[in-house]
């Protein structure tokens, strides 16, 4: 662990809200996010922290609660539990776990920015806790795909390794798992948001090496023995995106699974942060349907240049596009071609052709680059003449095919 001797404040969170291994149907029951909330908002309003709970005159203090389902009987069972929580805390620590509560100064500033009474009131977690503040890109998927959709998703992790961007997800198998031995075989950094097992897979074959190397960091908001929990795998996929700078959604069913769901709710709650998804002509229904709900489509192969830039670069054109208005994204504006890279569009052609560039960077016919677009192929064509007349992109012949004069990162247009 960081500390065995856990800061006050985390002490208290845990006796709050820990089951200790315990069933939840025993009592007194730990209190739910939302009840830790709601008795995390009256210790402000006393100008008391969780550690003040601790405290000879707790009773007295809890005797003046008067909040609905916290009853003063209840949260003081609870906190009586020093004993369980120094069996706990041993045991996580004989297994090389660490703890950290919401107050505490190692918390990841991340989650509470972005979730804030969304964040976990507690972390349990194993390896270098220092790879939770460093960002990265999300990958996700189902659990059952094809080798070509595993063979893409450890190109993503080799290149993301070889950026040193690093990768988060959910440590299931399939796409998951695969995003994250990819990049630890590449020699990357990880982290993985577990909804369950902790303990178990802390000390997985697969893992242990990246863990004990400190380029691999295992986290879950559940207790690290708890077993699988549909509504726990359901809730924690916001935790990995709030942890990252962007986000791919790689394969997902419609309509229903863990993929989907916790793509929606990124989508609908998590606006900083782009979500991309993998659109191909195969590419599955709930691809596309995401796409439609404000997905944006991940820059197709080969990736020129930097990863980090075309990834800035696609999300603020994919904003812009949809606002007609292009802004620099932060990380190109130190660009040398920074001056080239503010001013905006005067029309449409010129707000969609740094998306047509983007998917040229491999040739592709008319047909083809209107339907990962959405667009009526008449209409490609008339932006594809213009394109070709402007020395911007080339036509190649038998097959007829369309495809981008310069890399994606060396073109002004991308803004």
């Amino acid at each position: 662990m960081l500390n065995h001797v856990l800061p006050p404040d985390t002490q208290a969170i845990l006796l709050l809200c820990a089951n200790f291994g315990q069933s939840r149907q025993i009592e007194p029951q730990p209190l739910t996010l939302s009840e830790y909330n709601s008795l995390a908002e009256w210790l402000r309003e006393q100008e008391m922290r969780p550690a003040h709970l601790l405290e000879p005159n707790a009773k007295e203090q809890l005797s003046k609660i008067n909040i609905n389902k916290l009853d003063p009987d209840r949260l003081l069972a609870l906190i009586e539990r020093g004993a369980m929580l120094s069996l706990a805390v041993e045991r996580w620590t004989s297994r090389g776990l660490w703890v950290v509560g919401r107050s505490d100064t190692q918390y990841p500033k991340l989650l509470k920015q972005r979730l804030r009474h969304s964040a976990p009131a507690i972390l349990y977690g194993v390896g270098n806790i220092d790879l939770l503040s460093q960002g990265g890109l999300a990958v996700v998927g189902s659990r059952d795909v094809d080798e070509e959709l595993l063979a893409y998703t450890r190109k993503i992790a080799e290149t993301s390794a070889l950026e040193g961007m690093q990768i988060i997800s959910g440590a299931a198998r399939g796409v998951d798992q695969e995003a994250m031995l990819g990049i630890l075989n590449a020699g990357g950094t990880s982290v993985g948001v577990l909804a369950d097992s902790l303990t178990k897979a802390s000390v997985n074959s697969k893992y242990r090496s990246g863990i004990k190397e400190g380029r691999l960091t295992l986290i879950s908001s559940y207790d690290p023995d708890a077993g699988f929990n549909t509504g726990n795998a359901m809730g924690r996929n916001k935790y990995i995106y709030a942890l990252a700078d962007y986000a791919l959604v790689v394969n997902s069913s419609f309509g229903q699974g863990g993929t989907w769901s916790g793509a929606v709710e990124a989508l609908s709650r998590l606006k900083e942060i782009p979500v991309f998804v993998r659109i191909t002509p195969t590419a599955s229904e709930g691809n596309r349907q995401l796409h439609n709900q404000g997905a944006k489509p991940f820059p197709p192969e080969p990736w020129y240049g930097s990863f980090k830039q075309i990834l800035a670069e696609a999300s603020y054109v994919a904003e812009s596009t949809d606002s007609n208005i292009i802004q620099t994204p932060p990380e190109i504006a130190q660009d040398t071609h920074a001056h080239e890279l503010s001013s905006t569009p005067q029309n449409i052609y010129e707000a969609v052709l740094p998306f047509i560039l983007v998917h040229l960077q491999q040739p592709k016919d008319a047909k083809t680059l209107a339907q990962s677009l959405e667009v009526q192929p008449s209409q490609m064509q008339e932006w594809l003449k213009k394109a070709v007349q402007e020395g911007k992109v080339r036509k190649i012949n038998k097959p007829v095919a369309y495809v981008a004069n310069q890399p994606v990162t060396q073109l002004s247009l991308l803004l």
